[in-house]
């Protein structure tokens, strides 16, 4: 039990938790500030991920073109964004003007539509099908540029990156939604209608806001796969209700909030998987298999998920008078 506790603490500021925190935070964006039912934010973390690593695994310009590592990852990086934007423009171009349940319908089918496209075998040669594509196949850069910077171990590095690019995401939305451009895009989430007789165009604000949570979402995606694979299952719809579920803990229509809550989830997720895994072990969950134990975590995730909406529907950190949404 002390040992399930101690490894979970550790996953407080680990990679993953970051992953979580920039992907709620770009969710934020969408639901929390623009009032947008975004139901396909793994699809853009994959977006991210596949462009990111196919650039330094196929391309590899640190080796075709004599790159340096630092120029590599950040034409990788900026190629993953540049991707995300293509494909948030294609999704939002013809479903901005839809509403509540429809965009949400929309949007977790595309997500789906993105998964089934990277693992299908004719793509093997590129994302790698249904295998994906192996950690040693695109982390060379990164690692080259720890090595000449730092020297720190690997999961160190990961970190360090992930939370540097986390503390810039939240100055970036802190200062936007104080801007006459992040209060129009609130104003949007209560009535667009109102913002709409203002002469503003919601239509190119609503916009602007799937873009910008799109990007976050999709350097989420790059974050995530620091510590892994590339694996194209590990973008399933689970993923983005993960992130729903880590956006209400702490909060949408808050800067800290979704950092708080990916945090926070990643870890109690971390720690209900090792505690169910020594349980199993005790013999406690019969004649099922670790597997299907191991399966419980997430009837946990909902389960607390259920429990929030219903007594601290704002979050933790969240304010009752951000709660109109007309959506």
């Amino acid at each position: 039990m002390l040992d399930v506790l101690l490894g979970s603490l550790s996953e407080l500021i680990s990679a993953s938790s970051a992953a979580y925190a920039l992907a709620a935070i770009g969710l934020g964006i969408h639901f929390g500030y623009a009032g947008l039912l975004n139901f396909g934010q793994a699809g853009f973390m994959a977006i991210g991920a596949y462009a990111f690593a196919i650039f330094t695994s196929l391309v590899n310009p640190t080796d075709a073109w004599g790159w340096p590592p630092a120029l590599s990852l950040l034409a990788a990086t900026l190629v993953g964004i540049a991707a995300a934007t293509v494909f948030a423009l294609i999704l939002g171009i013809p479903t901005l003007r839809l509403r509540g349940d429809y965009l949400a319908i929309v949007t977790i089918a595309s997500a789906e539509i993105v998964r089934f496209t990277v693992r299908t075998q004719d793509l093997t040669e590129v994302t790698g099908g249904s295998q994906g594509i192996r950690g040693t196949d695109f982390k060379g850069d990164i690692q080259a540029v720890n090595d000449g910077l730092l020297d720190l171990s690997n999961n160190t590095w990961y970190t360090l990156v992930s939370w540097i690019i986390v503390i810039i995401a939240i100055i970036l939305v802190w200062g936007l939604m104080r801007s006459p451009w992040g209060r129009v895009i609130k104003g949007i989430r209560e009535d667009e209608d109102a913002v709409r007789s203002l002469g503003k165009n919601v239509y190119a604000y609503k916009m602007q806001a799937l873009v910008l949570g799109g990007v976050i979402g999709a350097i989420a995606g790059i974050l995530f796969i620091f510590p892994r694979a590339v694996q194209p299952d590990s973008f399933a719809t689970t993923l983005t209700f993960n992130v729903w579920t880590a956006l209400l803990l702490g909060g949408a229509a808050t800067v800290l909030g979704p950092v708080l809550g990916g945090v926070l989830f990643w870890f109690l997720l971390s720690f209900v998987r090792g505690l169910i895994g020594e349980l199993h072990d005790l013999g406690l969950f019969g004649a099922m298999s670790a597997t299907q134990a191991g399966q419980l975590a997430f009837v946990a995730v909902g389960v607390a998920l259920v429990v929030l909406v219903v007594f601290r529907p704002q979050g933790i950190m969240g304010n009752k008078k951000e709660l109109s949404f007309n959506v």
